[in-house]
């Protein structure tokens, strides 16, 4: 370790409950960062990532103190407390990305003088808005001069998170610690950035710690992976040695949770939970979800060794292949029960003024002719890149967002525009999970004071029958019925997001709205709330509308997709098509730029394929398409191809996009 940039040290720290005995929250990690080196760390919400990166930082949550162990940086003893000073942290050269980038954001100011701030503070004064420009143009962010006017409201998720990694771009720091900054981001941005870490590695030298539930990103990414479980490191190894041959039963487990590692059917849910935060563990951590426990794991807990990177009494033990369940079929299979329609749905957040209608400029609509039916027991898919307008229909279907033209039908009934003009029934109806559980939760509020008013309100349930009722629907998205007590900010991030789908379940909805709804979560909680809400869909015949940025998620789970691009849709068809074609062009980038455990990473797109506005006419997607034809595609609107079960818009034939990519020059 004597050549490390970060080394820590037998590392264990925790708090004291109410008792005065001690809760380790980190047992005893050892763990080391070798200059230009990228470090990925693996686990599942609550093993300890975000502690031991507070730690990193010098960082200490409240209440917290360390019974033993120590953090260095570059040999230098780093003094862990609660509250450390930011210009000691910069001093240090380590910039932290959080999970949550409007935690990051300063609402009340512009990205420009946030971005132009974090400029001056490290690079002294100069060119500062060209600078800040430039940055956004590196994360890929649309027109960055205007941008810079904007405030963090005004962004979507994506985008936000996209600003704070350029903020921390801007501080050219030693040493990176990124958790989760991925989460918000699309395919093919995600893989831009991937690709940007790299290059900052190279050009300054930096140092990566790279958090996250995402193992395609994480393999692709990291040259070694530490893998968390209960507050310990439990294996560590190079990044293809792990993915290819992992030794420790958990690490098995999360490959095998991996949306796309295997071909077909939901990925397998890891079978009961970790402990619980703090607990006194006897023996391995893991004893009780291993396949086969033996007698020497209940008595004594396995340390990290040194010669094989592995904390498992029997590494060479195979266990049995995990059960996979198939997609379930859809009880109804006649064309005639729609559950959803939505006809000529457009959405215009610009309102023009005086001097716009004076000159009779024409106003593009942010998102325009979206047709689609979900019928019941179906779950669509809508997926693009951030900005394309997905969340935006979301919440237009919820009555959350004001339209400009169009209307929706609810079980062939008129659904009023907003949420005053519509029925209690169809108020309970329709359910939203929003992407950020903070959207749903009230921080002053414990969990069971968030999901009694929803079970009082629609079901008429009080005290005892209502708190039962409340700890069987935490019972179902795999969280303890004690969290019931617990407030949000007692929860990790995946936690959090398990308890806001409670509460949209518990008024058991006829159609669930998705944004985004297992992008904070593990993939052992993502397999389980997929096989949750796929266990609902074949009991109750719901419709899901679910919007993701992982498109193997997609194959896995939904029946169809609806792709947008720039608020458009450009293709709608069923999962299997994904994988047989016809593709359109923009589909194809998004699929080739999914990252899954064990393959590399695709190559980045050129700068000509920066996210680019709507042209006034023709193929919105011209500027982007390797096989755009001049004079049609920049002049004609795209013409619709029937294919499959559904449609898709192109110039190109339908021979074309069903070739790989070398040879649809050569038909088209």
């Amino acid at each position: 370790m004597s050549h490390s940039l970060l080394a820590i040290e037998d590392l264990k720290l925790g708090y004291q409950d109410h008792q005065g005995d001690f809760r380790a929250v980190l047992r005893g990690v050892n763990l080391s960062l070798a200059p230009k080196e990228i470090l990925g760390i693996v686990g599942e919400s609550g093993c300890g990532k975000s502690t031991l990166t507070l730690a990193m930082l010098g960082m200490l949550r409240s209440g917290s103190r360390v019974a033993c162990g120590s953090v260095s940086l570059s040999g230098t003893p780093v003094t862990l407390r609660e509250h450390q000073p930011d210009a000691l942290i910069h001093q240090r050269g380590i910039c932290l990305i959080p999970q949550q980038a409007g935690q990051a954001l300063t609402p009340h100011m512009t990205i420009g003088a946030q971005l132009q701030e974090m400029i001056h503070l490290h690079q002294g004064k100069g060119r500062c808005r060209a600078q800040a420009i430039s940055l956004l143009e590196q994360v890929r962010l649309p027109t960055p001069e205007q941008l810079l006017n904007r405030y963090p409201h005004q962004l979507s998720g994506g985008q936000q998170q996209r600003v704070v990694i350029a903020m921390a771009l801007a501080a050219k720091p030693r040493l990176l610690l990124m958790d989760e900054p991925t989460t918000g981001l699309d395919a093919t941005t995600q893989v831009h950035v991937l690709h940007l870490l790299r290059q900052l590695r190279d050009e300054l030298n930096t140092s990566i710690v790279f958090i996250s539930h995402d193992l395609g990103a994480v393999s692709s990414l990291c040259d070694r992976i530490a893998v968390m479980y209960a507050g310990q490191l439990i294996e560590t190894a190079n990044k293809d040695e792990l993915i290819a041959a992992p030794r420790h039963p958990y690490t098995r487990a999360l490959l095998a949770a991996s949306p796309g590692y295997q071909e077909q059917g939901l990925p397998p849910e890891l079978p009961g939970a970790p402990p619980a935060t703090g607990s006194q563990i006897k023996g391995c951590a893991f004893e009780s979800r291993c396949p086969s426990p033996q007698y020497q794991c209940r008595q004594q807990a396995p340390r990290l060794s040194e010669h094989d990177g592995v904390a498992c009494h029997f590494p060479l033990y195979t266990p049995p292949q995990l059960p996979t369940i198939q997609q379930p079929r859809q009880l109804t299979a006649s064309g005639d029960t729609a559950l959803l329609t939505v006809q000529d749905l457009a959405i215009r957040y610009h309102k023009p003024g005086w001097l716009h209608r004076l000159r009779q400029q024409a106003v593009v609509n942010t998102v325009d002719d979206i047709n689609f039916i979900l019928k019941k027991g179906q779950t669509l898919a809508l997926i693009g890149e951030s900005g394309s307008g997905k969340s935006s229909i979301l919440k237009a279907i919820a009555g959350i967002n004001p339209i400009h033209k169009g209307h929706f039908q609810l079980h062939g009934r008129v659904l009023g525009e907003g949420i005053d003009a519509r029925t209690a029934e169809q108020k309970r109806d329709i359910q939203l999970i929003f992407q950020h559980p903070d959207a749903a939760l009230n921080p002053r509020l414990t969990i069971f004071q968030s999901l009694a008013p929803v079970l009082h309100k629609w079901f008429g349930l009080k005290g005892d029958e209502c708190r039962k009722q409340a700890g069987q629907l935490l019972t179902e998205v795999k969280l303890n019925p004690s969290y019931l007590d617990r407030l949000p900010g007692q929860l990790s991030g995946g936690e959090q997001q398990r308890a806001a789908i409670a509460r949209a379940l518990a008024a058991k909805p006829e159609l669930l709205l998705c944004d985004e709804v297992t992008s904070a979560l593990d993939v052992s909680v993502q397999a389980a709330i997929l096989r949750l809400l796929a266990r609902l869909q074949q009991n109750r015949n719901i419709g899901i509308l679910f919007i993701t940025h992982d498109l193997s998620l997609v194959k896995s789970f939904a029946d169809k997709v609806a792709v947008l691009y720039q608020g458009r849709l450009v293709q709608l068809c069923s999962t299997q098509q994904l994988t047989s074609g016809p593709l359109h062009p923009y589909t194809r980038r998004l699929l080739e730029a999914t990252l899954t455990p064990g393959t590399p990473m695709p190559a980045v797109e050129s700068a000509a394929g920066h996210e680019l506005g709507l042209p006034t006419q023709g193929c919105a997607f011209q500027g982007r398409c390797a096989h755009a034809i001049k004079g049609t595609c920049d002049r004609l609107p795209p013409p619709s191809r029937p294919c499959g079960e559904g449609w898709l818009h192109c110039h190109l034939s339908l021979e074309a996009l069903t070739l790989k990519e070398p040879e649809i020059k050569r038909v088209a």
